[in-house]
């Protein structure tokens, strides 16, 4: 099967936050359906801290991101663990029913967790929606604008994840997958991942 036709399918990118006791968490997401008028499913991976959280708290938060979300929000929430920082210490963020929003998303979403399947890699959560407004008047960002205006890549925890097959001088970073396609011994000492701002010592060549 050529997996690359799944890019095909339309999803959106989002952070999906839910507490860990009384300290907020969260990762990034982008495989969420609507199932009926008040209800919603996410898929987590088994080795995502939100995954455990949410299991434990029995609610998550759905923050819609834009298209000129901040630089930070991504490298953060999707290529870091809540195992080992603290996510939300410099993100703007609001209280909603016991889950914390991203002041700037375009608009959220508060869940009750009512059922979860479970995959051979992924927690399928169902939940009831019981708060939800629009926020910002920024476009939300697509996963095919993530892909292709942003370069983004998706980390191996996510159900999206395909690795990526490129030709020629290039250099992969090995946090976030970003690929420098080119000579990246030419970059200055300071020159920093675009996707998740880690310096230049953690590339390798392809």
């Amino acid at each position: 099967m050529d997996n690359n036709i799944l890019r095909d399918l339309s999803y959106g990118v989002y952070v999906v936050s839910t507490r860990n006791g009384e300290k907020p968490t969260g990762c990034i997401a982008n495989s969420l359906i609507q199932v009926t008028y008040d209800t919603i499913a996410v898929s987590i991976n088994h080795d995502n801290f939100t995954n455990e959280c949410i299991t434990k708290c029995g609610l998550f938060g759905v923050s819609i991101l834009g298209e000129n979300v901040d630089e930070n929000v991504i490298p953060v929430f999707g290529f870091k663990s809540g195992r080992e920082v603290f996510k939300f210490e410099n993100i703007d963020s609001i209280n909603i029913e016991g889950v914390n929003i991203l002041t700037h998303a375009t608009g959220y979403l508060v869940c009750k967790v009512i059922d979860k399947m479970e995959t051979e890699t992924h927690t399928v959560f169902l939940g009831k929606i019981i708060a939800g407004e629009k926020l910002e008047s920024d476009k939300p960002m697509t996963y095919a604008y993530y892909h292709k205006v942003k370069k983004g890549t998706s980390p191996k925890n996510a159900p999206t994840y395909i690795e990526e097959k490129v030709s020629g001088d290039c250099w992969k970073c090995i946090i976030c997958g970003y690929i420098y396609e080119g000579d990246l011994t030419k970059e200055p000492d300071d020159y920093i991942c675009p996707l998740c701002k880690q310096p230049k010592s953690k590339f390798v060549k392809c």
